[in-house]
């Protein structure tokens, strides 16, 4: 706790270092910062608006506080205006949303008429609901002076069914999201044909957000519409925004399929912000195998939001998972109750799987003030406005630079100095991270990563496309050079059949029924409450064998729940309130088969390589831990059918004189391949736009397919989403990395900052840490000079 509390609210916001001076006094506090990064102020630079801007738009601007626009706006609305696809990737709060919003509201306004009298259109597309909600807010306010001229709506599964007409007929700016788009709007394409037909810009708000299979899934969606526009006369130009991308123009083109011009100086001005890297400190515990156990990111995040609160410093502390963003809020709260019972109304969660009423309450008190602290998942990471924010905690390494960025990125929007604090996990990707800060802070963001052409992806989407306009060979243009050798596949399956020059989609069902763009594997598990019937929210398709089996602890708006049983085949996971001592973690296990080697490349004698590969998985039991340890408190079996996923993997061999180089003998082979295993799995995230939970990995000593030691690291999607390829190419880096983290550890056998796994299904049994340095070592010694191989 804060040792000199400070009334919330109270008196002139405290500077960024004065806020982390607090949160460190003590011995035991301070020593847990590992580095600090200051990012100075910076001036911002004006420039006029294009003359194309109508005088009643940039009246209405001004009215909003804004004389000029920066430098990077002008240039954004000049190539939207001129008809060029443009996407903007500049930092958090440099005011991305006028940039588009000029040049949108300037054609809304012109009066220009579409051939049925309806004026001009425009599309908003959000990876979230939430930031489609706070994007109207916005687009009211700015556009209130300009009458009825301008009328945005929000069109997703949250808007009632007596409004949908109203948008379709008479909304202009229509916000919604790529679900609504692929589920609603593209299969009735007749009933908003005015709107398509006069539709003169789409915006694709944080497009660094669709990445992976998710991105691949957007982009054949966005090539859709782009299809159904042109049936109807309209080709409308795309303006992209993201305040973290690498590479954004050749991102953006692979994301919609057009030429796109990229904007990226900033010329706005910003506040100070200081950036604390944190370790928790070790505990007199120990886990499995006996490794020593730090304190975990939940409850140090916990500690420190509790302290801020104290303070009266209105901060989000990101949360990687729903679990953690409830638990998180339920000890502040509890804490804060000891120091001022006040308080503790004042601290909430927030993430996915609330129901709708619930996220606009949360959304609006954040918004007001009338929440002081927040624990979020990556929710609320895009774009919502939550200006007079003073500091962001973020639990755990999000997975990318890009993501680490965003969060931080929610403080400090109104321009004052800001302070974000990244907690690690005993994680080995954390740990490095926190010792390594010249890999967050002097290298660029990621790549965005995402195929369309994964045929997985791209084949529901034909069907798709074939119901809404039946397709000729001359649409293949859209959709890639994949598309014209599916089709025979297609037609076999009788999914698709060819009438003359034309294919049909002929089934009853809906065909954009046969994919989940999110990649989820199937339909939500709904978490209903046994006795009462109550709906408590929903669980991912995929992520229902390990968060919701039978004897889970489930997690709802401060309160736990025990599953009592999951029904797979009804998608229902019935519940009951419970209060026990222990969170729960689901086990599994994993074989894998190589079905085809597309590229190898020689290491020395070893090989590196990249294919198709099918994986075979099963959760088989869970273990219960003490809630704030993490002490495993026992396991229990479960009895659930595997899954079997065909995919993409990279993957690499040794041979017997490499072993005998590296001086590991046959029994240690096994725990130094899965220890490299686990390892090079948790650092991918530094070198591809994934999560560790994206990505599966499996090593054996003997491998049937390759008849040597083999590691695989595989893409958790069907189908592959890019991450395993991403790695194949940085492998050399990737693995250097992987080597180091290990070998920079501090424990003696191996812990969970650099080979334990927590989601292993073999209980981090064997693993040898010497065994995996020495092997690593004499891989990366007949890796090729190159960068990349």
């Amino acid at each position: 706790m804060a040792s000199n509390p400070v009334p919330p609210d109270a008196g002139a916001r405290p500077s960024p270092g004065m806020i982390l001076e607090r949160l460190a006094r003590g011995a035991t506090r301070a020593a847990r910062i590992t580095h600090t990064e200051h990012l100075p102020p910076r001036i911002g630079s004006h420039a006029d608006w294009p003359e194309q801007i109508r005088p009643e738009v940039i009246a209405a601007i001004r009215s909003a506080g804004i004389d000029r626009p920066w430098a990077h706006q002008a240039r954004t609305s000049e190539h939207a205006l001129r008809g060029e696809s443009v996407v903007v990737a500049t930092g958090t709060a440099s005011g991305k949303s006028l940039a588009y919003l000029a040049p949108v509201l300037s054609r809304l306004l012109d009066g220009s008429e579409a051939p049925n009298g309806r004026g001009a259109t425009a599309l908003y597309l959000a990876p979230t609901k939430a930031l489609a909600a706070d994007q109207r807010r916005a687009v009211r306010e700015l556009a209130a002076p300009l009458g009825t001229a301008v009328r945005p709506a929000v069109y997703d599964g949250d808007t009632p069914v007596e409004e949908r007409e109203w948008v379709r007929q008479y909304g202009n700016y229509v916000l919604t999201n790529p679900d609504m788009l692929h589920h609603g709007i593209l299969p009735a394409h007749a009933r908003w044909s005015s709107f398509l037909r006069a539709l003169r810009y789409v915006v694709i708000d944080e497009c660094h957000s669709y990445r992976g299979v998710f991105g691949s899934h957007v982009a054949q969606v966005i090539r859709r519409l782009r299809r159904v526009c042109a049936r109807y006369g309209s080709e409308p130009v795309f303006l992209l925004a993201s305040a973290t991308a690498a590479e954004p123009a050749q991102a953006a083109t692979r994301l919609t399929g057009l030429p796109v011009v990229e904007i990226t100086e900033d010329t706005s001005p910003r506040g100070e912000l200081a950036f604390a890297l944190w370790e928790p400190p070790l505990t007199e515990l120990h886990g499995e195998q006996g490794a020593p156990v730090r304190r975990t990111a939940t409850a140090e995040t916990a500690d420190l939001l509790t302290d801020l609160a104290v303070q009266g410093v209105r901060t989000v502390a990101f949360v990687r998972s729903r679990r953690g963003a409830e638990l998180i809020a339920l000890i502040a709260q509890e804490r804060l109750a000891e120091v001022d019972r006040s308080l503790p109304g004042r601290i909430a969660a927030y993430r996915g799987g609330y129901l709708p009423e619930e996220r606009r309450a949360l959304e609006r008190a954040l918004h007001s003030g009338e929440l002081l602290g927040l624990a979020a998942t990556t929710a609320l990471e895009l774009g919502v406005d939550v200006s007079g924010l003073d500091a962001v905690v973020i639990a755990g390494y999000p997975g990318t630079r890009a993501s680490l960025w965003q969060q931080a990125g929610r403080a400090g929007r109104s321009g004052q100095g800001a302070l974000a604090v990244l907690v690690a996990r005993d994680d080995p990707l954390d740990t490095y991270l926190v010792h390594h800060p010249e890999a967050l802070f002097d290298q660029p963001v990621e790549s965005t990563v995402l195929d369309p052409d994964n045929p997985y992806v791209l084949a529901p989407h034909l069907c798709a496309a074939a119901s809404e306009l039946p397709l000729t060979a001359s649409d293949f243009a859209h959709f890639g050079t994949a598309a014209a050798g599916l089709m025979p596949q297609l037609e076999a399956a009788n999914l698709l059949r060819r009438r003359a020059r034309a294919w049909h989609w002929t089934r009853r069902e809906r065909a954009v029924d046969l994919t989940d763009i999110r990649g989820q594997g199937g339909s939500p598990v709904q978490v209903v409450e046994d006795g009462t019937g109550r709906l408590l929210g929903t669980v991912d398709a995929a992520a229902a064998h390990t968060t919701v089996h039978d004897g889970a602890v489930h997690l709802h708006q401060g309160r736990t729940y025990v599953v009592r049983h999951l029904d797979l085949a009804d998608n229902v996971a019935l519940v009951e309130e419970a209060h026990p001592p222990y969170s729960t973690t689901a086990r599994d296990t994993t074989a894998i088969a190589i079905l085809e080697t597309d590229t190898e490349v020689p290491w020395g004698d070893g090989r590196l390589c990249f294919g198709s590969v099918e994986v075979t998985n099963q959760v088989v039991s869970f273990l219960r831990r003490k809630l704030i340890t993490g002490e495993v408190l026992g396991e229990t079996k479960l009895d659930l059918p595997p899954r079997t996923l065909r995919t993409r993997a990279v993957w690499w061999t040794v041979t017997e004189d490499q072993l005998d180089a590296a001086r590991v003998n046959p029994e240690q082979l096994g725990g130094a391949l899965h220890a490299a295993e686990h390892a090079s799995i948790g650092m991918l995230p530094l070198f591809a736009t994934c999560d560790r939970w994206d990505i599966g990995g499996v090593s054996v000593p003997l491998h049937p397919d390759t008849l040597l030691p083999t590691v695989f690291v595989y893409d958790g999607h069907p189908g592959g989403a890019g991450f395993a390829e991403r790695a194949f190419h940085t492998a050399a880096d990737w693995l250097t990395a992987t080597r180091d983290a290990i070998a920079s550890c501090e424990c003696e056998a191996g812990c969970p900052s650099c080979i334990q796994s927590p989601k292993c299904g073999n209980g981090n049994e064997p693993l040898h840490k010497r065994g995996a340095i020495r092997l690593l070592g004499e891989l990366l010694r007949g890796a090729p000079r190159e960068d990349t191989p």
